[in-house]
């Protein structure tokens, strides 16, 4: 909405965030008899700006029902890709004196409407503390930082799961009478399950809600962490740790759907770069936990670590998670909708009639099941778009470094000359993680800046900001591109000739810098390339870039031993380096893509 004073007159328009529907209010005269008595009993006391802002409420009482023709669905979408209402005031008094017009950019609170605990959707959700609201958008801050925060912890728990068991692989090998590499796989699985169990929580939470799946699936997380410590053989360790790894896998999906239902486009970057602390720190804090320990308890201890962490996870959401998904698929009614209506002119029921009916709902129920499990692959197909297929391709070859690294830490600081001990190996990986700390609290903000600058520098006189996705990747993104490769190739060599510890560590912690910039864009332009489908968006990406992280890690000692680290990581950071042309495509050709790809999903 912008309103303005002109020429002795007030004129206001009211836009959708999208641009394309404008309804322009009658000017209102200010000899207007009314308006005028107004403005002259609050002379004295009131600015311009207030005037407008009371004039603009009146308005917009009156176009109420104006605006309710908009599409709703065009509506939400375009949510991803506004600012907040600005206000533009010209004080011709301030003018006169050759001073520059006001201009001030402000958020208008919306009324919170809390839904009647009998009303509120997900499992347990009377018991949720925090009433769920029609409009998630419109919950304060605070609040909306106490969700973040809990999705943030909870997202932790699949990378800590992963993580926690790489200083003791070495107990677990001793103790279960196995091979280093076989019990490797209890990583790699877990990595594995983390890439395709996702796909199914997404549509399940579009289905269901985001609570459910999140209550759900922390349990199956405590049954499966619970068998994984009772574990009594290599085989028997991998299966429930495969399991355990899925059931975590609901959070890397949903929990990133559940900051999009949260933020708007403008504050969505620092909001991911802080909920993405979780899901990071994991697997550079988790080693720290585990080779403690380890040392203490032994390797069943890590196990049941996830256990209680789960546990923990799962009471705060029960308690202080509500529902944030707007609106919930029915997939019965969607499936009754496209089925044929039964003729009102047919006979009276009959045997045949009856038969025809348990068909038709045997079809309906195929069709439900259907959607339930075979239509999630179907996010498989959203790669064909570029602007997402380089997105996630960018994401995955950096977060596959990640764990290749993990492993080279651990295998590598085990032998001699360092020879630490299974602590020592976890207090490692705490460069890594200071370097995430920085990049996750520095470079959201950055990111949302560089975001509005780019919308500000194509805007045009009384248009109002329009934030493109491919907005985020600029020199942040370069940054990170040159930043975590050079790293990569620091480390390897460095580790390769035995350097002091301190030298290959300080570049783990340029390493955390890079590649955490990379994370936070990649995976908030993903929930904005596909703003109805922000889970399933981030599904896809998980998908792709943890079958790497797996791939790392079962081939990652192997390759170790073959060519050792110095050779192994120049590789990994020469493709990395090639692999940054994706900022400079997504900047030449990424409006095109976009351009094509919602014409193609409208």
């Amino acid at each position: 909405m912008f309103s303005a004073i002109e020429n002795g007159k007030i004129g206001i328009s009211i836009t959708d965030l999208t641009g394309n529907h404008t309804i322009r209010a009658p000017s209102l005269s200010s000899t207007d008899e009314h308006f005028m008595a107004a403005v002259h009993d609050e002379q004295e006391t009131t600015t311009p700006s207030t005037i407008v802002n009371e004039v603009t409420e009146e308005v917009d009482k009156e176009k109420t029902s104006e605006i309710s023709h908009f599409d709703q669905k065009r509506t939400k979408q375009s949510q991803h890709n506004a600012i907040p209402i600005t206000t533009v005031v010209d004080n011709q008094e301030k003018a006169a004196h050759d001073t520059p017009d006001l201009e001030r950019v402000q958020t208008i609170k919306q009324p919170l409407v809390e839904v009647s605990r009998s009303e509120r959707r997900g499992l347990f959700a009377r018991f949720a503390v925090i009433a769920e609201v029609t409009e998630p958008t419109h919950y304060s801050n605070k609040t909306k930082w106490l969700i973040t925060a809990i999705v943030a912890v909870a997202a932790a728990a699949a990378p800590v799961g992963s993580s926690i068991i790489f200083p003791v692989i070495d107990e677990v090998v001793r103790e279960l009478n196995t091979t280093p590499t076989r019990a490797n796989l209890s990583v790699a699985l877990y990595m594995l399950a983390m890439a395709i169990f996702p796909l199914w929580w997404s549509a399940f939470s579009e289905t269901l809600g985001r609570r459910t799946i999140y209550l759900a699936s922390f349990a199956m997380f405590i049954v499966f962490g619970i068998l994984s410590a009772e574990s009594q053989s290599i085989a028997m360790l991998v299966v429930m740790r495969l399991f355990t790894g899925g059931a975590s896998a609901s959070v890397q999906a949903v929990g990133a759907g559940t900051v999009a239902d949260l933020w708007e486009s403008h504050e969505r970057g620092r909001a991911m770069g802080y909920f993405y602390l979780g899901p990071l720190l994991g697997p550079l804090l988790a080693p720290i936990i585990g080779g403690i320990l380890g040392e203490a308890l032994g390797w069943r201890a890590t196990q049941w670590a996830l256990a209680v962490y789960g546990f923990i996870v799962w009471f705060l959401i029960f308690f202080a998670l509500p529902e944030t998904l707007k609106a919930r698929k029915d997939m019965t009614a969607e499936v009754a909708a496209t089925s044929p209506v039964d003729n009102p002119t047919r006979p009276p029921l009959s045997r045949t009639s009856t038969r025809e009916s348990v068909q038709q709902k045997s079809k309906e129920y195929v069709k439900v099941l259907r959607m339930l499990f075979v239509d999630p692959l179907l996010v498989i197909g959203y790669l064909r778009f570029p602007a997402v297929l380089f997105t996630v391709y960018y994401s995955a070859v950096t977060f596959g470094s990640l764990y290749v690294l993990a492993v080279s830490i651990q295998y590598s600081f085990h032998k001699p000359p360092y020879e630490y001990s299974s602590l020592v190996v976890g207090a490692l990986y705490a460069f890594n993680a200071v370097g995430y700390i920085l990049s996750s609290i520095l470079g959201g903000r950055w990111m949302d800046r560089i975001m509005t600058r780019e919308a500000r520098r194509r805007q045009k006189d009384n248009e109002p900001l329009v934030l493109l996705p491919e907005d985020r990747m600029r020199e942040n993104a370069w940054l990170g591109a040159l930043l975590y490769p050079i790293a990569l190739i620091w480390y390897g060599w460095t580790v390769e000739k035995h350097v002091f510890w301190l030298v290959p560590m300080i570049a783990n912690f340029f390493y955390g810098l890079g590649s955490m910039l990379i994370f936070s864009l990649s995976t908030t332009m993903l929930t904005e390339f596909m703003p109805n489908r922000s889970s399933s968006g981030v599904g896809l990406n998980n998908l792709v870039r943890n079958i790497l992280s797996c791939v790392g890690a079962v081939v990652g000692v192997p390759l170790i031993n073959a060519i050792g680290n110095g050779w192994l990581f120049s590789i990994i950071g020469l493709w990395a380096l090639c692999s940054c042309t994706v900022i400079w495509a997504m900047k030449r050709f990424g409006p095109k893509w976009r351009k094509q790809m919602d014409d193609a999903l409208r």
